[in-house]
């Protein structure tokens, strides 16, 4: 056995614990689960079913934590896994799964499908089955701060945009007030009118925040690659930075993976709960909106359609909250089919849209995606995550659909109020 196997190995049986024991020993095999992946629905090949893609840790998992699979294991029954099954399942793990949580959602007996990708990702990584791509962002967002590297220029020079655009003060390391926000990499390289879009609601709601030079890119790509010990650092630099301004609050972007892996995942890597409060940007912006702290004016008379990001929705809660805020600006608010908490996934989370050697089949998934809004023929698709916003162009742009797609703070900026101040 080689170093690098045993590595991945040990990792795995560091991850079978009790919840692990009990989904496996309460798992009926119904099938259900398929019906809830988007892979398995626009392939119908049945490797893609979820409880398919933990089935070396089952075989870890009986092999040496169960009596009879101890025994079968001696008798040559259950075959031991090799460095040959990691090769093959790595496609699995992260090609075919965005860890969604649509499966989990539908498990009869309430086993967390997600939970267990997440703890089968952690060998694969050990053992250096993983996407190199995931790998190298891993590596360039410990050491230089973000996945796609050192933004630090860009960050500072899409503020200077913003402050140019609107006329409003943005500054950075700024102790003591309201928020410290956080952006995606995303965000800051693809979608940074956010920035502005921000400025203008947060003026005339009479909040106040800052950007920290120190932790200003709140994507977790250590959660994607399952390496706790990256997830770790990341969430800790966020931790430290916050509290060192003494903010009363860290604001997460329009990003699901950062939002999960803060808020919700966050107090259990560093081993404390934090001294503030992680709030999404969507989240805040419905709570000042029932304050009455944001006014707008018109309404957007396009016919508008939501997608709801799974790690912000789904595993996350948020789901009233953004339609709250869609009904302030558009008059012709449409959803699709299976909106809201079982929303299909846009096909490209979970590092699956970083990584190359899955874009066929990211694209096969998103047929899902393509039949929702045929159905619903928007004119513009919003979303509250920039990555979902991203595959959603890419994807409709290779099946030559032509639908705008916008991010939810932006387009309630876009209909904000003015003239109306934070003391009105």
């Amino acid at each position: 056995m080689t170093a690098t196997l045993e590595r991945g190995l040990n990792a795995l049986r560091e991850q079978i614990d009790a919840p692990v024991a009990s989904f496996f020993t309460s798992c009926v095999s119904c099938g259900l689960c398929a019906e809830a992946c988007i892979f398995y629905r626009e392939t119908e090949d049945p490797k893609y079913t979820p409880i398919k893609k933990l089935e070396l840790m089952r075989r870890v998992w009986s092999r040496e934590f169960t009596l009879f699979g101890r025994i079968a294991g001696m008798l040559g029954l259950v075959k031991p896994v090799t460095d040959e099954d990691l090769t093959e399942w790595e496609t699995l793990v992260y090609d075919s799964c965005t860890m969604c949580g649509r499966c989990t959602m539908v498990c009869p007996v309430g086993n967390d499908l997600t939970m267990m990708i997440r703890k089968m990702r952690e060998c694969m990584s050990a053992a250096g089955h993983a996407p190199i791509e995931l790998i190298g962002a891993a590596g360039r967002h410990a050491d230089h701060g973000s996945p796609m590297g050192d933004l630090h220029k860009a960050i500072h020079a899409q503020v200077r945009h913003a402050v140019e655009d609107t006329g409003i003060e943005i500054e950075f390391n700024k102790p003591g007030v309201d928020y410290m926000v956080i952006l995606s990499a995303q965000e800051i390289a693809e979608f940074p009118e956010v920035l502005g879009a921000m400025a203008r609601i947060f003026k005339q709601a009479g909040v106040t925040w800052t950007i920290s030079d120190d932790a200003f890119e709140g994507t977790n790509v250590g959660i994607q690659l399952g390496n706790k010990d990256v997830a770790r650092v990341l969430v800790q630099r966020v931790v430290d930075a916050a509290e060192k301004l003494g903010v009363k609050g860290v604001i997460s972007p329009e990003c699901g993976h950062a939002y999960q892996a803060l808020r919700w995942e966050g107090p259990n890597l560093i081993g404390r709960p934090y001294g503030f409060e992680v709030i999404h940007i969507i989240e805040l912006l419905d709570q000042l909106r029932a304050e009455g702290k944001i006014k707008t004016k018109g309404m957007n008379s396009e016919k508008l359609t939501f997608h709801d990001p799974c790690q912000i929705n789904r595993r996350g809660g948020i789901n009233h909250e953004p339609r709250r805020l869609m009904d302030m600006v558009a008059e012709n608010f449409v959803e699709t089919e299976d909106a809201g908490t079982m929303n299909w996934c846009c096909g490209g989370g979970g590092g699956v849209g970083a990584n190359e050697r899955a874009e066929g089949l990211r694209y096969t998934a998103f047929k899902r995606k393509k039949t929702q809004f045929e159905k619903v023929a928007p004119d513009k698709i919003v979303t509250m995550c920039a990555y979902c916003h991203h595959t959603l162009e890419d994807a409709l742009e290779e099946y030559n659909m032509d639908i705008e797609v916008a991010g939810l703070t932006e387009l309630v900026a876009e209909y904000l109020d003015d003239d109306v101040s934070a003391e009105a």
